[in-house]
Order: structure tokens, then sequence, then C-alpha cells
């Protein structure tokens, strides 16, 4: 009988130290409660608990990435999205995470949501899409004040997906293609403004320099003869005629009869 009780007080012992003893990660905190009444934090390592008298509330140091899940939202230009985002977070006072908010991280999760449907909602589709680092920045900001409160400390906010409807879709990529043939158009016509220019200054030179135009021709003619062509038409400049049509005209004009006497 004697040993039997002193099995038992054995069993006990061990069932109370196993529930007296926590051990904590380097990246693990504990909240004490004794009676009700927070006593303090402690951790990481080994931590010792006051049989059925204090309760323990472990939280994770660690960066806490959030996804924020799709919400629809009307731009301030009328135009209707679908954006999701992601939040990465985390406590820095495991008391205050524990003492001033129920749920810390349901509580994050729905200031999250509110803030990138209210913040989005104010911005233009165009800032939307080319300005995201300023969305990002201003997100980072509002939700950090409201967590702030919490022990929570937010490290960045960034907005991944925007999800616009077809008919949109449809419109910027017509919007683009425009874009692209103007674009094209202008550097054509700086093109053709640039080879004016060399023209006129070629031009220029040829006039002050006669012999370059035969010079360009002979140039023409051996870039043709280069081709494999059956037939090659050049034009003959007007000058290599000149001679033979002034011998024409001479020849041509009737001679005038000298006085007779």
């Amino acid at each position: 009988m004697g040993f039997t009780a002193l099995a038992i007080a054995v069993v006990l012992f061990l069932m109370v130290l196993s529930n007296s003893l926590r051990v904590l990660r380097e990246y693990e905190r504990a909240v004490i409660f004794r009676l009700g009444r927070m006593v303090g934090v402690r951790g990481p390592g080994l931590i010792i608990l006051v049989p059925l008298i204090d309760r323990m509330v472990k939280i994770s140091l660690r960066t806490i990435v959030m996804d924020v899940p799709p919400q629809d939202v009307i731009t301030r230009d009328n135009v209707s999205v679908k954006v999701n985002a992601v939040v990465y977070f985390r406590v820095m006072d495991p008391a205050r995470a524990v003492l001033e908010v129920e749920n810390y991280l349901y509580a994050t999760s729905q200031i999250s949501q509110t803030t990138l449907r209210s913040t989005v909602g104010q911005a233009e589709l165009d800032d939307l899409l080319s300005e995201r680092e300023k969305i990002n920045a201003e997100l980072q900001t509002i939700i950090d004040a409201h967590t702030d409160p919490w022990g929570i400390k937010v490290a960045s906010v960034e907005v991944k997906d925007v999800d616009l409807p077809i008919e949109m879709k449809r419109a910027m990529a017509k919007q683009a293609e425009a874009e692209r043939e103007r674009r094209a158009k202008v550097i054509a016509a700086e093109g053709e403004f640039q080879a004016s220019q060399k023209l006129s200054q070629a031009a220029e030179v040829i006039s002050h320099h006669p012999i370059a135009l035969q010079l360009r021709f002979l140039q023409t003619l051996a870039e043709v003869a280069t081709e494999n062509n059956s037939t090659t038409i050049f034009p003959v400049p007007i000058d290599l005629f000149q001679p033979f049509m002034k011998l024409a005209e001479k020849q041509a004009r009737p001679a005038i009869p000298g006085p007779q006497a």
C-alpha cells in the first residue's frame, strides 16, 4: 500500500513538473498571467510556471507575411478594379499584442483590407498602375499607425495584382497601339527632316562643284552594275549632247547671201 501511494505521488509530481516547465525558442516570448493579472514577459529558454496559478500566452516575434484577399474597389475616375496585396509585419511588444487587442492577426488583416479599399479608391487608375511605390508607402504608413497601439510594426505593404475589366484592357491596348503608331510617325518624320537637311547641304556642295554631280553619277552606275539585272536604265546628263545640238543648229541655219556687185 505504501509503495502504491509513493508511485502515485511520484506520477503526480512529474505531471505537475511537466506542466510547470516550458521551453521557448529564440523567436518566442511568453506573456505570463498569474490569477488573471499579467506579471511579465519571459523567454527565450526555460521558464517555470506556478502550477494551477500561472497561465501563458505564447507570441512569435518573427515577421509574419499576410495575404490580403482581393478587394473590389472603384477608383476615383470610376473604374471598377479588383486589388490584392501582401503585408509584412511583426510583433514588437508581446504584452500589448495580448492586452490591447483580442486577436492581433485577425485585427491586422481587417485593418489591411479596409485601408486597401479606401486608399485605392482615392487614387486614379493611371496612378494605381504607374505609381505603385507611392501607394505602397501610403498603405504602410496608414496600417502601421493603426497597429502601433497593439505593439505591431508594419514593415512593408505591397500591392500584388490589379485585375481590370476586359473592356478596360481592350481600351488600354488600343491606347498603347495608338501611342506606338504616334511614336513611329514622329520618328519617321524626324528621320525625313534630318535627311532633307543633309540633302540640302549636299545640293549646296554640288552647286559649287559641278564635277561632283558627274562623280555621283558614275558612283550610281557602279552600284547598279553590281546588281544582277538583265536591263539597266540610267540617265544621261544633257550636257553631253549640247555640243552636238549646237552643231545641228549651225547646219540647219540657212546661209546668209553676201552683197552683190
